[in-house]
């Protein structure tokens, strides 16, 4: 969806941004020129970046979820033969 007409930014630009590490709405701006031409996306446009924001997973979050869903293989040790069944 376009959310500034006038720069020609749609929410999967917003969402990139985030994804490669935009961590304030000001950079955003700098980065993207979103909201700062007529100023009517401005709203739609932090609310994008807001939910953007909110949905990323850091690198951190994705090694502790894989982690946790590891099944873990504890070895045993191998079977000692008793004298009684030779």
């Amino acid at each position: 969806m376009i959310v500034c007409v006038c720069h020609r930014v749609s929410d999967r630009d917003i969402e990139r941004e985030v994804r490669h590490g935009c961590e304030s709405f000001d950079e955003l701006q700098d980065e993207l020129r979103v909201g700062t031409a007529c100023g009517r996306c401005t709203e739609c446009a932090h609310d994008t970046f807001d939910v953007a924001r909110a949905c990323r997973t850091t690198t951190a979050e994705v090694h502790a979820i894989r982690e946790a869903r590891e099944i873990r293989v504890i070895p045993i040790a191998p079977a000692v033969q008793s004298p009684l069944a030779a």
